[in-house]
């Protein structure tokens, strides 16, 4: 059988409203993480360092920062003939309607990725976190003349409810798939199964379970007889419809990986690139993470004390305490200001302070504020003495120019906090 060409297809994502407020005006995959990255360069870069040269990136809901990052990072490279191309939905005159699903975006451009029968199709996620070579899930796929390889990772019991499950042969062939059991279902039948524990070398003593990381492998034809219906979703839909009719195998990865798809989430993989020794971080040269090159200043601290702290360029910060925090390009933050337990994400531009202007002071955060617990948004201006700690442990609300969700405070782009403010 001809292995063909390998393209791979990134889902933009739906409205993202697990993300909400950082989706309200950007993508999922658009949003800004760890200081200076979006997540859609997670796998953009996972699939650049694996030698796969043809890249769509399928987009719909607030598209726009999404777009002007693509074009802005990944430029054509002519000498290998890579690109990361943007294939946005569009009605035609054969579909009127926009896309209904995940599958659905990949149904309607089957004519613009160019693929033809032996050819190897890999389908990525645009909102999880972790370093993978595909070329060994590929590699797995064609070993064992699969029509469908599901990636999978093992989770714990607890775990279980957040995603689809995979019941799996001795041989590796998925049996059944179940999506996000119920802590209350009998999930015995699903437990991994020793041999394969072994083969992939999976630690621990506890029972663990296959859990799908939204990475699948198609052969083509495969694909394309999958999608012949109208199955909107991948996890839903394909994958079980394809159990029985195909052969469909699992190929486990045991390295870390995060679902990074709701505020709780996405707050504590930021938290956790904090930590020393953390489990995923930016420095591997052999899995580097890409993102747009900025022609940017060193960050500058005067009198500043910072611990467990991930500070991105352009940063000026000036007298103040900043700990287990990530704090984005072109932060400012003034003196007597304590930042703990939060993510920044920084600024679009500088903001001159001796010259006039509506915040009466640059972009950032003013002097002796207390910031805890908290999601700073791209943009935003925090004046003196402004206290963000949620003191009242609310776990949702939405308030004036700021949103609770999972007991963290989230502060939108482009917000104006007053002196004197408590939340």
């Amino acid at each position: 059988m001809s292995q063909g060409y390998t393209v791979a297809l990134i889902l933009g994502g739906g409205q993202g409203k697990r993300l909400f407020p950082l989706t309200q005006e950007r993508s999922k995959p658009a949003v800004p993480f760890g200081g200076k990255y979006r997540l859609v360069d997670i796998p953009i870069s996972n699939a650049l360092n694996s030698g796969i040269r043809r890249i769509f990136v399928l987009t719909q809901f607030n598209s726009t920062s999404l777009h002007r990052h693509i074009h802005r990072t990944y430029p054509y490279e002519a000498f290998n003939q890579t690109s990361v191309e943007l294939l946005a939905a569009e009605q035609t005159l054969a579909n009127m309607d926009w896309f209904q699903g995940t599958a659905d975006a990949v149904r309607k451009h089957f004519t613009h990725f160019r693929s033809v029968p032996g050819d190897t199709v890999l389908v990525l996620s645009g909102d999880h976190l972790y370093r993978m070579d595909y070329q060994e899930i590929i590699k797995f796929h064609h070993e064992n003349k699969a029509d469908v390889t599901v990636g999978t990772v093992p989770v714990e019991k607890n775990d279980v409810r957040h995603f689809g499950i995979m019941q799996m042969r001795s041989d590796a062939q998925i049996q059944t798939f179940w999506e996000k059991p119920s802590p209350k279902e009998n999930i015995k039948s699903y437990i991994m199964p020793e041999n394969i524990r072994n083969a992939f070398a999976v630690k621990g003593k506890k029972e663990k379970y296959l859990a799908s990381m939204g990475i699948y492998v198609f052969r083509y034809e495969v694909l394309r007889d999958l999608l012949a219906g109208k199955e909107a979703d991948f996890g839903k839909e394909v994958i079980p419809k394809s159990i029985g009719k195909y052969k469909v195998f699992g190929f486990v990865f045991n390295d870390y990986w995060r679902d990074i798809g709701t505020i709780g989430s996405f707050f504590e993989a930021n938290i956790e690139l904090t930590k020393m020794n953390a489990e995923f971080d930016f420095l591997e040269t052999s899995g580097r993470i890409f993102t747009r090159a900025r022609f940017l200043p060193p960050s500058s601290f005067f009198n500043a004390q910072l611990n467990h702290a991930l500070i991105a360029d352009g940063c000026q910060i000036n007298g103040a305490t900043i700990e287990h925090s990530v704090i984005g390009l072109r932060s400012v933050v003034l003196p007597g200001t304590v930042i703990s337990h939060s993510v920044l994400m920084g600024n679009d531009y500088y903001i001159d302070s001796r010259k006039p202007n509506r915040f009466k002071s640059a972009l950032g955060i003013g002097k002796n504020c207390r910031i805890r617990n908290c999601i700073i948004d791209k943009n935003v201006y925090i004046g003196n003495r402004v206290v963000i700690e949620n003191e009242e442990k609310l776990k949702e609300k939405d308030g004036d120019g700021y949103y609770i969700r999972e007991g963290i405070v989230i502060i939108p782009k482009g917000a104006v906090i007053s002196d004197g403010t408590k939340i």
